[in-house]
């Protein structure tokens, strides 16, 4: 019997939701989740490590990878890019590994391109006067920018009908508990599983 391939697991939403505490607190939690780490040209924030958050590039490393096709998406981001490597992707997925992406709401556009059979979820703020305030708390914008970025969250907002699943981050806690759902209730699905059982009945007649 063929190996089976692992789920893509895709988790966006506006700047300041909590995608990476979300992510951190699932990867603790859930050994077997495979994380893909995400590259970017914008500057560590304390704490972060470089490949551990985020590889973070110059822009012009980044403009290679992009030349050369290394990337499965890539988007500019508030005068930065993000982007996800494709090979540890692909190679995860074919090993049978499931994988998750935590990436913009721009990246998971492209990402549902190339793998729409890919789970899709979308994480949402309590109220957009909560978002501001994570993001201000952070301390690591100026005014400007949290402006700006509350700008593009509205936009984001609105595209919440491409996604499979739209999880609120009200407690870490509770948003990881509802994705740890999502992903049990997609490896019973029918349309993964028939063909493989189907299989499996006809090598046993």
């Amino acid at each position: 019997m063929k190996q089976d391939k692992g789920l893509l697991l895709v988790l966006s939403g506006p700047a300041g939701v909590g995608k990476g505490t979300v992510c951190s607190t699932l990867r603790e939690s859930d050994a077997n989740i495979t994380y893909s780490v995400s590259a970017t040209t914008r500057a560590p924030r304390e704490g972060e490590v470089d490949g551990v958050n985020y590889y973070f590039k110059t822009r012009q490393a980044f403009e290679d990878m992009i030349a050369k096709g290394e990337l499965l998406e890539w988007a500019q981001y508030v005068n930065n890019y993000y982007g996800t490597p494709l090979p540890y992707v692909e190679k995860s997925l074919e090993s049978g590994n499931d994988i998750m992406l935590e990436i913009e709401v721009q990246g998971a556009e492209k990402v549902k391109e190339r793998y729409p059979d890919g789970v899709f979820i979308f994480l949402m703020p309590p109220s957009l006067e909560e978002l501001k305030n994570r993001i201000v708390n952070r301390g690591t914008e100026s005014m400007d920018t949290i402006h700006e970025r509350m700008t593009v969250a509205k936009d984001e907002l609105d595209t919440m009908d491409m996604y499979d699943y739209v999880v609120v981050n009200d407690e870490v806690e509770s948003a990881v508990e509802r994705i740890r759902a999502i992903l049990t209730a997609e490896h019973c699905r029918k349309d993964r599983l028939i063909e493989k059982y189907k299989e499996q009945l006809e090598a046993e007649n």
